[in-house]
């Protein structure tokens, strides 16, 4: 039983004033597996005024130095790797397929940013005036639970890149992933107060990140709904916002594709991370004259599909997050039937085999129209909806008619057609044939998927604000 009793502040493990807790499970099993103490507001301000202490010393670090902190925290990282592996996989249950990729990246966003850094100019000349890129001030992170190590990590690097310190509030359901990867950070020696994680729940440390007007730039990622309450919180004291919400991603099968390669590609998409994913490709657009061959070659993959714990390598899918996430995706999977689909394959209740643990049955609807809840509602589970369309137009038409706009997807031959048809998808990310995105390039979403990017060059400005100096 792990209990977790402190929080970080000021560069060091501190208990917390708060007192409430938090008990933690294990997803496959059910079983608890610990507790956190979580902090409360007082325990955020506290961490925002070590952070704003911290920001003038901070703010005058060299672009060496910065990418010197940056490589230390990779090195920090990456020596923690096997202990950062074992907490996900307990706490979280992701399959091996993810894990192998969420601990690697932890530890190679601290040097995308620093590559970042060396190739970014932080003064230029225009005209007459020296423009001066400044960090922007204390900023705060919000994290989720679908991939802990990752977004923690990912938003350290970009204020560490920005020149800036940070106060982040991870999930509490991720608590035991946090304290294994702060055990790692706080051995990369970084300044005291440059680093601050404070656990608690969002509407009491998360509000207090979003209304404290010390904090001056607020980065989130998580549903749509949170980040709307807080950009109303931030803009009382105008703080800059970054948002990484929900998404909806249509994947467009074109009629060129190869079946035998595409097929694939639509399960990466749809049931990456065990569905639990904002960049999921949840919706595959099929011409009506490939509806039945795709349907059929669908119901027989998704049928092959494994899920089963971390411990078994030949897991597929993993559990969902805990009961209550369970429990919505049942839901979601009534609603369709209740709505008219037709279930190809899966449906309600666990997999054949597993009596405990909230695994879902990894589910493909047909018959969908644009119109119902599955189609348009983030499910956060393994669960696909297939769409036809008559023509590419209505394909496009089709895949725009949603509030969401995150990642697309366009399947095919004709490179030239895709391209086109990505052109006009309205989405942050249009991904062809599941290519692997350059990890400098942005990431964010259009509509109600958000609000700024992240990543690369993009990313590091949203910590920055311009100065300019005339003369």
């Amino acid at each position: 039983m792990k209990m977790i009793e402190q929080i970080y502040v000021d560069g060091a493990f501190v208990t917390p004033e708060g007192s409430e807790r938090f008990e933690l499970f294990n997803p496959a099993t059910e079983e608890k597996i610990g507790e956190v103490r979580l902090g409360d507001a007082e325990d955020a301000r506290a961490a925002i005024a070590a952070a704003r202490r911290a920001f003038p010393t901070m703010r005058r670090t060299t672009p060496a130095e910065r990418i010197a902190m940056l490589h230390a925290l990779r090195d920090a990282v990456a020596a923690r790797a096997g202990a950062l592996h074992e907490a996900m996989a307990t706490e979280y249950g992701a399959p091996q397929s993810f894990l192998a990729f969420s601990v690697p990246h932890a530890a190679r966003v601290f040097d995308v940013a620093a590559k970042t850094v060396a190739d970014y100019a932080f003064a230029r000349q225009i005209g007459n005036a020296e423009v001066v890129m400044e960090p922007v001030g204390v900023a705060a992170a919000i994290t989720p639970w679908n991939s802990n190590i990752g977004f923690i990590c990912t938003k350290l690097a970009t204020a560490i890149a920005a020149g800036t310190t940070i106060v982040i509030k991870p999930s509490e359901m991720s608590a035991i992933q946090t304290q294994t990867l702060l055990e790692a950070l706080h051995e990369a020696g970084l300044p005291r107060g440059v680093l601050n994680v404070v656990n608690g729940y969002g509407h009491v440390v998360g509000a207090e990140l979003s209304q404290n007007p010390g904090v001056a730039k607020i980065t989130f990622t998580g549903s749509t709904t949170t980040g709307r309450t807080i950009l109303r919180a931030a803009a009382e004291t105008f703080k800059r916002v970054t948002l990484e919400l929900g998404g909806k991603g249509p994947q467009i099968l074109l009629d060129d594709a190869d079946l035998n390669r595409a097929i694939p590609h639509v399960l990466a998409s749809a049931f990456r991370n065990s569905g639990q994913a904002c960049i999921a490709g949840t919706r595959l657009l099929v011409s009506k004259q490939k509806h039945a061959e795709v349907t059929s070659r669908l119901a027989t993959a998704v049928s092959a599909l494994r899920t089963g714990p971390s411990s078994d390598p030949a897991s597929d899918i993993g559990p969902m997050v805990s009961a209550r996430q369970w429990q919505r995706v049942q839901s979601y999977i009534r609603f369709a039937q209740e709505d008219g689909a037709t279930l190809l394959v899966g449906g309600e209740g666990r997999p054949e085999g597993l009596d405990r643990g909230w695994f879902v049955r990894p589910t493909v609807f047909t018959d969908v129209t644009n119109d119902m809840r599955i189609a348009r509602e983030e499910v956060f589970g393994p669960v696909l909806s297939v769409l036809s369309y008559r023509d590419e137009d209505e394909a496009i038409a089709i895949a725009n008619d949603t509030d969401y706009g995150l990642q697309s997807y366009v399947l095919g031959t004709d490179l030239a057609r895709m391209r086109r048809v990505a052109g006009q998808l309205e989405a942050g990310r249009v991904v062809l044939n599941e290519a692997p995105a350059d990890a400098e390039a942005p990431f964010g979403g259009f509509k109600h998927s958000g609000i700024g990017r992240e990543f690369g060059p993009f990313g590091l400005e949203a910590f920055l604000e311009p100065k300019a100096i005339i003369g």
